[in-house]
Order: structure tokens, then C-alpha cells, then sequence
């Protein structure tokens, strides 16, 4: 049998990766707007049962008990396998939430006792100022409980916004995924080539810029996160330099029941160079250091299942 020209399978490469982003995309768009029609509390419990049987036999299983082991050496084995429980416990509900992405978010000032949302006072007045002093902000966040939620949050209060994503790999899912973000979460700026032009333009307009800082970024900046060398997005930083202004972090707490504490920090202070400019490689690391605190308290909630370190 004559053997396929090289040319001729890569074509067929591509075509079977694209049928099959297709039907990937598909499949998703259809779980999406399928579980819309669920009660979102018992959908939450279902899919995290789904992703806790799941989660184990997957590849990011043992990424995760690896990273884990690594951050945590005082650690027991039982001890990391009950932390990665929790991990795929909190990405199934990440999942079913994401679907009733237009009223997740539940905080009523009037009546708090009746919200899902907790939110310290101390972050109430902090969310307040920068809201209304009429200064640009940056914040950042980072894939813990439901990450999605400090966007909710701004455009729900009243913060314009402009937020820094990620677009998925599969045109389809991206386009149902942009149409449920866009029912509430303020000015969506996709990454890419001409991200920071346009972040760097909405802080010159006044705008709020926040973005997830948390992932290994290949020719990021080199920073040390739970004691171990790996590296970060030097964005915010390097924003900074062009427009200064206050960097706040923006934290959620996953609880039972359904319920979350969201929590905005103290303003974070930039680290300067000699010349009084603003450090970035300083600075990234001053932000991933909140970070590191933030998944030191509630490590079970963050994803662990991405290489951090290379």
C-alpha cells in the first residue's frame, strides 16, 4: 500500500482536529445551556460528584498530587489525596455554576443575612473607594473557588470594569462562554497581541483592569511561589509603569451551602528600582506572594492541576 504524502496527513490532522473541536464545542455549548434549566444547587452537587470520580483516573490528577507534594513536604499522601478531593469537588462546581452565570452572584446590602455572599465591611468600604474616587485601579485574582465571581461582583456595584480572559481553543465554546459573560461582567478584553494596548487605554480612561495572574507563563518573569522558582505574568506590572495606580487583590471563599466570602485587599504597594520606577519583576512577585497566602489558607480550592513549575 503507497504510503500518504506528508502533506496529505497533515490535512487529515488538521480535519480530524477540527471535526473533533467541533463536536467538543458542541457537546459544551449544549451542557451549558442544558443545565440552565436545572436547580443550580443540586446541578453544584452533581457535577462534583461527577468531576470527584472523574478527576483521579485524569493525567491532572497526578500533576496535582505533584505539585501538591512539592508545595506541601510536611504533607501525609492521605492528607494531599484529601486536598485533591476537594480540587475536583470545587472545578465540578466551577462548571455548573458557570451556567447560571447571570445570578450567581446574590448580595443584597439592604438585607446581607439574605445573601449567598459574604462580604467584610472593611471590604464593602474598600470596593466603595475605588469605586467612586474617580482613579483608575488594577486588580488581581486567581483561580480560587469560583473565580468568575469578581467580575460579577464589579458590574453588579457598579465598578466599570475591563477584564482580561482567556479565550478557549474552540470557536464554539468561546462564542456561548462570551455570551454568558457578557450578561453582566463589564468590558471583556480577550488576551493577545494588542491586550495590553487596550488595558493600558481603559486604565487612561478611568477604567478598573483585572485579570487572573496565577498561571506559568512561558517568558514571564521568574518569581518564587510556595519556596520553588517558576514564572508569572509581569502584565499588571508592567501596566503599572504606564498609568500608576492602586493594585488591590480580589479574593472568593468557597462555603457550605452554596455560599461565598468575597474579600478585596489593602491596597498592595509597588516595589520600585533605584531610579524610583516601578520594578516589575519586584512587583509580580509582590502580587504572587498574596497569592501564595490566599491558597496556603484554602489550598483545596485552588487549582492545583496545572504544571506551575517547569
Amino acid at each position: 500500500m503507497a504510503l500518504l504524502p506528508a502533506r496529505t496527513k497533515a490535512r487529515a490532522r488538521e480535519t480530524a482536529k477540527s471535526i473533533g473541536g467541533g463536536l467538543i464545542g458542541a457537546a459544551t455549548v449544549g451542557m451549558l445551556r442544558t443545565t440552565r434549566y436545572f436547580d443550580p444547587a443540586k446541578t453544584s452537587d452533581f457535577f462534583a460528584r461527577v468531576t470527584r470520580l472523574i478527576g483521579p483516573r485524569l493525567r491532572e490528577h497526578r500533576i496535582g498530587r505533584a505539585n501538591l507534594a512539592a508545595a506541601f513536604p510536611e504533607k501525609s499522601p492521605e492528607e494531599i489525596e484529601s486536598i485533591l478531593m476537594g480540587v475536583w469537588d470545587n472545578l465540578g462546581r466551577v462548571g455548573a455554576e458557570f451556567a447560571h452565570m447571570d445570578h450567581v452572584w446574590d448580595y443584597d446590602r439592604d438585607h446581607p443575612e439574605n445573601s449567598r455572599i459574604d462580604l467584610p465591611s472593611r471590604s464593602i468600604e474598600l470596593f466603595d473607594r475605588i469605586r467612586d474616587d474617580g482613579k483608575p485601579a488594577l486588580i488581581f485574582a486567581a483561580h480560587l473557588a469560583n473565580w468568575e465571581l469578581p467580575a460579577l461582583a464589579a458590574v453588579a456595584h457598579g465598578l466599570d470594569a475591563a477584564i482580561l480572559y482567556r479565550r478557549p481553543n474552540i470557536a464554539s465554546a468561546d462564542r456561548i462562554i462570551q455570551e454568558m459573560r457578557q450578561v453582566n461582567m463589564g468590558t471583556l478584553i480577550p488576551a493577545g497581541r494588542d491586550a495590553p494596548l487596550r488595558l493600558a487605554q481603559a486604565l487612561k480612561d478611568g477604567k478598573h483592569v483585572a485579570m487572573l495572574i496565577d498561571q506559568y507563563l512561558t517568558g514571564g518573569v521568574e518569581v518564587t511561589f510556595f519556596g520553588r522558582k517558576t514564572r508569572a505574568n509581569p502584565m499588571l506590572a508592567r501596566l503599572l509603569r504606564q498609568v500608576e495606580c492602586p493594585i488591590h487583590g480580589a479574593r472568593i471563599i468557597r462555603l457550605p451551602g452554596g455560599r461565598f466570602t468575597a474579600e478585596l485587599t489593602e491596597e498592595v504597594p509597588p516595589v520600585r528600582d533605584a531610579d524610583g520606577k516601578i520594578d516589575i519583576q519586584g512587583t509580580t512577585q509582590a502580587i504572587t506572594s498574596v497569592v501564595e497566602g490566599w491558597v496556603r489558607e484554602h489550598p483545596e480550592q485552588w487549582l492545583w492541576l496545572h504544571r506551575r513549575w517547569r
